[in-house]
């Protein structure tokens, strides 16, 4: 079966392809031929995956799916969320969003957090939403050197890593988009 995954991260494509191995073919937007850059105007995570979905399968009338994923720390009362990858601004980096999030909880002894990845799947022209969390901790200072975004301060509840010190292997037993592409997948099959 071939989706089309509604992003532009190389990073999310390579974790997605890891884990749907070759069951399905994943076309990027780049190998379909898109170069835009979808918003995610909204306050949901529900609501900017439909979004991006939507926008992709109206341009193209594919089977397509995407996702919107949020860090949400509870001592910042949900915060970054929605506005993750933009948390220190619209230039979208990473080591700048890490560093907002360690000097607002510095001092701060709660440190639970959760990544919720959220997949909007349109299939034959009808959505269907699936949703992963994974629950954690922020730590101290960053660990590690692998994945991407805020993965070298989270460590996921029952390991002694961050997400930056594991394997896609060992990173995918955990994460909240593992969860909620496994129930993408055993829907796919069930059809």
């Amino acid at each position: 079966m071939e989706l089309v995954f509604a992003t532009n991260n190389e990073n999310k494509v390579k974790e997605i392809r890891s884990m749907l191995g070759n069951e399905f073919n994943i076309i990027t937007l780049h190998e379909a031929g898109i170069d835009i850059d979808i918003p995610e105007p909204h306050p949901t995570l529900e609501e900017n995956a439909r979004e991006k979905s939507t926008v992709i399968h109206d341009m193209t009338g594919k089977n397509c799916f995407s996702e919107d994923t949020g860090l949400e720390i509870d001592a910042l009362n949900g915060e970054p969320g929605v506005l993750s990858a933009r948390y220190a601004g619209e230039q979208k980096s990473s080591e700048d969003n890490i560093t907002l999030v360690l000097e607002k909880m510095q001092g701060m002894a709660t440190r639970t957090a959760r990544f919720r990845t959220v997949i909007s799947l349109i299939l034959e022209g009808k959505e269907h939403q699936f949703e992963g969390i994974c629950e954690g901790t922020i730590l101290t200072a960053r660990t590690g050197g692998k994945g991407f975004g805020y993965d070298p301060i989270f460590t996921p509840t029952g390991a002694t890593k961050s997400f930056a010190e594991m394997d896609m292997a060992e990173k995918n037993g955990y994460s909240h988009r593992g969860k909620a592409f496994a129930k993408l997948i055993a829907f796919l099959q069930q059809r």
